[in-house]
């Protein structure tokens, strides 16, 4: 797929995948409802007036608003600026999630959390598609500019070795 259409074609599923999701949590399942999945799986109705995982529940939610367009408009000015397939689908990852969360924000004041992941009694704090997007897009970007730094430490390793002999 051309770069042109990479970033839109990601962050568009995103966003759908998330919206969908989260209007089939809303129809189907009750707040603070969980439905067993597997074992270590539930699927869950949970409101979040906070930021990532619920932290800084306290804070308003023009602020959390103010801070997802600045993101976005900083992953859009990252993403037209760089050519690296890898960067290109972590960004639009991170943008797709940034601007499904957004959305609820918008909306409704809240994002919608529903998926709950467990080990014995230990639980992940409940997430969505768009959490998860975000969070596949920054390991993906920071791989991404760890690989690149390596590449860019041997290049300049073979460049000094050149001008040694």
């Amino acid at each position: 797929m051309r770069k042109e259409f990479l970033a839109p074609a990601v962050s568009f599923a995103v966003v759908i995948l998330d919206y969908i999701t989260k209007k089939i949590i809303q129809a189907h399942v009750h707040l603070m409802d969980a439905i067993n999945v597997l074992p270590f799986l539930k699927i869950v109705h949970v409101e979040n007036t906070g930021g990532a995982f619920g932290v800084f529940s306290g804070i308003s939610n023009k602020i959390f608003i103010s801070i997802s367009l600045a993101a976005i408009v900083f992953i859009l000015i990252y993403l037209l600026r760089t050519a690296k397939r890898l960067e290109i689908i972590s960004l639009s990852l991170i943008l797709g999630g940034a601007i499904g969360n957004l959305i609820d924000r918008v909306m409704i004041g809240k994002v919608i959390d529903f998926i709950d992941f467990f080990v014995g009694k230990w639980h992940w704090p409940a997430f969505n598609v768009a959490d998860s997007a975000l969070t596949v897009g920054i390991i993906l970007f920071l791989l991404a500019n760890i690989r690149q730094g390596k590449d860019s430490k041997n290049t300049q390793a073979q460049r000094h070795k050149g001008t040694e002999g």
